[in-house]
């Protein structure tokens, strides 16, 4: 049986930023028969809803989330928490009782405890609570994890538990209310530098890190995943690199061309101190690495942006 040819695929937020490039990298892979439900005709916290669009699929990947950044989290724990916590738990079990073959369930590095050593390793996914502006938003999407192994457990059902880094690339979100840290420094210095404003204000001090992986090697690694990998362990996506906030703010200007002055308001929330993954269980399960130059991909993010301007 050819995997991707043969098999019928529901990709939820298969429209969004992430998910459009997977339905991508899955067409070049084969793949015929992929459906794409569209929140705005499915919504997916309904449980009717979800039993109509597991039916008569194979495979369910499950990428819709309710997200946003710091702000977004702060100001919608509630929110954040309810949408993704019903959309998972309705979605996998009714695609538990249509028969489908395999649910690929995408989780997220909000998940980690606030404090986890450096690298993050997928065995210290419990080992405290996450870090309080995302907390709501990342244990939501971690009972995903608790419902695929118990699934698989007591019906030995194939779930998989995917732990994707901060994604950044073309087509991400830029809107300031829900956008994340690079599309947010990116719109805001481009906006700085078209008013000629002499400075920008970024939230928090600048020092915490992030690690960051663009959005095609995300792809890769969840189709790798699909395919490959059937186990109840969780595995992390994710580059391996880290940089502190002051560092890719300094380089977001260079590539925007914004040589206006940075001002830290450190009455915001910094979010968590550092987020930086062991990467190594993705490699030795299913062969995946990320292949993109941080560099080279911020470019490609800034220039999409800037293409959406003229």
């Amino acid at each position: 049986m050819n995997f991707w040819k043969d098999n019928r695929f529901l990709v939820t937020g298969g429209a969004g930023f992430l998910g459009s490039h997977l339905v991508e990298n899955m067409k070049r892979r084969g793949a015929k028969h992929i459906t794409v439900p569209l929140v705005d005709k499915m919504d997916l916290r309904v449980t009717e809803n979800c039993r109509k669009v597991v039916k008569d699929h194979d495979v369910v990947i499950h990428l819709a989330a309710v997200v946003g950044g710091i702000g977004a989290n702060r100001a919608n724990p509630g929110r954040f928490y309810y949408d993704n916590m019903v959309m998972g738990l309705h979605l996998m079990e009714e695609a538990r009782l249509a028969g489908v073959k395999k649910f690929v369930a995408l989780g997220t590095i909000c998940a980690y405890p606030k404090f986890t050593p450096i690298p993050f390793k997928e065995e210290n996914l419990w080992n405290g609570y996450p870090e309080e502006t995302n907390a709501p938003y990342g244990l939501a999407k971690k009972m995903l994890l608790v419902q695929a192994q118990a699934y698989r457990q007591q019906y030995s059902f194939n779930a998989i538990f995917l732990l994707p880094v901060n994604l950044y690339g073309p087509r991400d979100n830029f809107d300031p209310e829900s956008s994340h840290v690079i599309p947010a420094m990116v719109r805001k210095m481009v906006e700085a530098k078209q008013q000629r404003k002499k400075e920008v204000v970024l939230w928090g001090d600048g020092s915490p890190t992030r690690e960051f992986l663009y959005v095609d090697d995300a792809a890769e690694g969840i189709c790798l995943a699909t395919e490959r990998y059937n186990k109840p362990d969780p595995v992390n996506l994710g580059s391996g690199m880290e940089i502190s906030i002051k560092d890719l703010a300094t380089t977001v200007a260079e590539h925007v061309g914004f040589s206006g002055k940075i001002v830290w308001d450190t009455t915001k929330p910094n979010g968590q101190p550092r987020r930086c993954l062991d990467v190594s269980r993705a490699q030795e399960e299913f062969g995946f690495k990320a292949r993109m130059n941080f560099d080279e991909g911020l470019k490609n993010t800034v220039d999409w942006y800037l293409s959406t301007l003229k």
